[in-house]
């Protein structure tokens, strides 16, 4: 699908966000608008009522068809701090594992009356092709497709970057390990590129980065130290080792001694740089504990900062935000 068509099943006749299947193709103004509207929900984790009404009698299903614990944990939360129903639907156990179509678990939920799915699937293009199914009244939210597509997770990482860093005008970021099998990070440059960074590199093997890696808008660096040079943010990735069909690396250990992120290495990086992650970690391979536990690591905050993002992309997609006041 082109970003331009992304775009448009996004989006209604008055140009508000319907789904949010993928970051490519919307407007700078609208990721800023999503950042904001995060903003606003920030704190309400630090109220003594964890929840605001705007979506008080909809109800939200999850359905994910592969494993996760942060992403659905997060997207559970967001939905009730909005003050949603929520319905976790289990698949090992459901209809789809009796030969279901996905379009029929679908039309089955639909027909229960419910107001957005937030689906993550081991294919490309599913949360797509939901969206292109469902009734008008529904809104479909991309928790993951494939190699595709991880837009919350982008969302929720440049609002950590804001947060810290203020503008993205001048920021140099560079995106480490499997570039091929990510999913969050061809989400991630294309939400950096729109938001207006200075560069984004991308560090990995070369058997780790896509062909033609620099069409996407990336500076591809095979050495760390080099890649991480004068850099303000560290987005570290996770070797995908399930969607790995052949050996792509030596070895764990050898990965590590070549790509692997230690204090040694951060020295190349500016004195104010952030660490991210997007979980789950592997200490030891991706990155040393030293680093992920220390006072550049902004990792915890990510989780933190997905519960607001989460919450701002389900009530803006539901057309209850972000002008709506947030309770104080």
């Amino acid at each position: 699908m082109s970003a331009t068509a992304a775009a448009d099943i996004q989006l209604d006749a008055s140009g508000r966000l319907r789904h949010f299947l993928t970051v490519e193709g919307l407007s700078r103004e609208l990721l800023v608008r999503i950042m904001d509207t995060a903003e606003s929900f920030a704190g309400v984790t630090a109220q003594n009522v964890k929840k605001v009404p705007l979506l008080r009698g909809k109800t939200v299903v999850n359905l994910f068809f592969e494993n996760s614990t942060r992403t659905r944990t997060t997207f559970e939360l967001a939905a009730k701090r909005l003050s949603a129903d929520v319905l976790n639907i289990n698949i090992a156990t459901s209809a789809t594992s009796k030969g279901e179509s996905l379009l029929d678990t679908v039309r089955n939920l639909e027909a229960m009356h419910v107001d957005m799915f937030v689906v993550r699937h081991a294919q490309s293009g599913a949360a797509h092709f939901i969206a292109r199914h469902v009734a008008p009244h529904i809104s479909v939210l991309n928790a993951g497709d494939g190699r595709h597509a991880h837009p919350t997770q982008a969302m929720l990482d440049v609002f950590t970057i804001r947060r810290c860093k203020g503008e993205f005008a001048g920021l140099k970021v560079a995106i480490v390990g499997d570039i091929l099998h990510s999913r969050v990070a061809r989400s991630e440059i294309w939400a950096l590129n729109t938001l207006g960074v200075e560069e984004v590199r991308v560090v990995a093997p070369k058997t780790l980065l896509p062909a033609h890696v620099e069409a996407l808008g990336v500076v591809p660096y095979h050495d760390l130290s080099e890649g991480l040079r004068d850099v303000d943010v560290v987005i570290m990735l996770r070797l995908q080792l399930e969607r790995m069909g052949s050996a792509f690396i030596p070895s764990e250990h050898e990965y590590f001694q070549r790509f692997g992120l230690t204090e040694k290495r951060l020295e190349k990086a500016r004195p104010d740089v952030i660490v991210m992650h997007p979980g789950p970690i592997n200490r030891g391979i991706e990155i040393d504990s030293a680093i992920a536990d220390g006072p550049r690591s902004v990792i915890l905050p990510q989780v933190t900062n997905g519960i607001a993002v989460r919450m701002a992309v389900m009530s803006m997609a539901m057309h209850a935000g972000p002008d709506m006041e947030v309770a104080a």
